[in-house]
């Protein structure tokens, strides 16, 4: 009986440092998103970025022109800051895939005959709170189940 009990306590204890841990990590810590931002100048320029700000570098860029949607037209990687630029040949909506290793974004850029709609254009996305309740629920969860494992005793 005395050995159940001790393997309740580590477990009971393994919780409450499980459910401290996570929350006390910051929200950056929880998600490696990205965040893609264009700029108008005579080409079109994008900055890939993590959520930490670090960014994409050496990252691979598909475009797809809005004429031919199914084939990139231009592909390439982003520079040391994560930028990319290339230069759209009608308006339209293009779109654009950033990905390395494992991470990555696909977003649309509207191009008009001014030039991007709006004048700047972002989109960077980031763990809504819904999403970070159910990242720390299901914590909490697997905690509780490791809980029970070890509670339950030998048959």
């Amino acid at each position: 009986m005395m050995h159940v009990c001790r393997k309740f306590e580590i477990s009971l204890r393994f919780l409450c440092l499980a459910v401290v841990g996570v929350m006390s990590t910051p929200a950056i810590a929880l998600s490696h998103g990205v965040q893609i931002r264009s700029q108008a100048t005579p080409a079109i320029q994008i900055q890939a970025t993590y959520d930490s700000g670090e960014p994409m570098a050496g990252a691979q860029v598909q475009v797809y022109s809005p004429i031919d949607p199914e084939n990139a037209l231009f592909t390439g990687t982003t520079d040391e800051a994560g930028r990319y630029l290339f230069v759209p040949d009608r308006s339209g909506d293009w779109e654009l895939s950033v990905r390395q290793a494992g991470h990555g974004q696909i977003t649309v850029i509207p191009i008009s005959e001014a030039g991007v709609d709006p004048s700047e254009f972002t989109n960077s996305t980031g763990l809504t709170p819904l999403q970070r309740g159910v990242v720390v629920g299901a914590v909490i969860w697997g905690c509780v189940g490791t809980a029970l494992y070890f509670r339950r005793g030998k048959y």
